[in-house]
């Protein structure tokens, strides 16, 4: 029988733990904690991971380190400096790991009503408690839902300009790649919440989100496939960010809107 990430009452069983984290990340895991809460002190709520590392399929030397921090307050330009300094010294000291993505945000904006479907769904079912309260237990229990699906990927068209511009803006071998990795990371998930209320269930494997995909569209299944390779090899080969942003993309964002509707602006929007 196909696991589709849901328990007995079709809700999502939260991903990833601690218990997972392959051996050659114990060390990273340890330092980030530690440093987060000499970084932070009494302004840091809680820490959380999520991707690939608790998850237990990260690749040493291949995977990013993934974090997600909440503040008692929202952040201020001092405390996105401080998130820049360590992700960095995180990067360089740890040769297990290739880059650091951190998202910073106040716990309230995260407990919020605009963002119970979006950031609280992420915090509560994709995200592993590192340090503190989890918010998780302020949050309700999720199911794989039009409403999910809209608020999760719902802008995707507004966010395919600020690609562009990017994409544009790139000129090194290491910035196209970048480019490549979180772009075809962004589209592939986007497939798979397109369809994910018609199949009914969760997964973050990028390679089963194509397969999943590829069952409702067909005619577009070479192209996923091939973007979420990308995402795990990303090259630095300017044309194929030009067909996400040229035609793969501008599909998904079309079609996605014609289903699911589009994400309820937010103020800073």
């Amino acid at each position: 029988m196909e696991h589709k990430g849901l328990d007995a009452y079709g809700y999502f069983e939260r991903e990833g733990s601690l218990g997972q984290v392959r051996a050659a990340f114990v060390p990273v895991v340890a330092a980030a904690r530690e440093r987060i809460a000499e970084a932070y002190g009494p302004r840091l709520h809680s820490a959380y991971l999520y991707g690939s590392v608790p998850r237990g399929t990260a690749r040493p030397g291949r995977s990013d380190l993934d974090l997600l921090i909440a503040l008692h307050h929202e952040p201020s330009d001092e405390d996105r400096d401080t998130t820049e300094v360590l992700a960095r010294a995180l990067d360089e000291e740890f040769d297990a790991i290739d880059g650091v993505g951190v998202l910073l945000y106040g716990k309230d904006r995260l407990l919020s009503e605009q963002e119970r479907y979006d950031l609280g769904w992420f915090l509560a079912c994709l995200c592993t408690p590192l340090l503190g309260a989890d918010l998780a237990e302020h949050l309700p229990r999720y199911r794989p839902d039009g409403l999910l699906a809209r608020e999760t990927n719902g802008d995707l068209a507004e966010l395919l300009p600020r690609v562009r511009d990017r994409i544009r803006a790139a000129a090194t071998p290491d910035e196209y790649r970048k480019l490549c990795r979180g772009v075809s990371r962004h589209l592939v998930r986007t497939g798979f919440t397109l369809v994910m209320p018609r199949w009914g269930g969760w997964t973050s494997d990028l390679a089963e989100s194509a397969e999943v995909f590829a069952r409702y569209y067909p005619e577009r299944a070479d192209q996923m496939r091939a973007a979420a390779a990308a995402a795990l090899d990303p090259v630095a080969d300017p044309a194929v960010l030009r067909a996400y942003t040229e035609d793969l993309g501008p599909w998904l964002a079309e079609e996605y809107t014609a289903r699911h509707g589009r994400k309820t602006p937010r103020p800073e929007d």
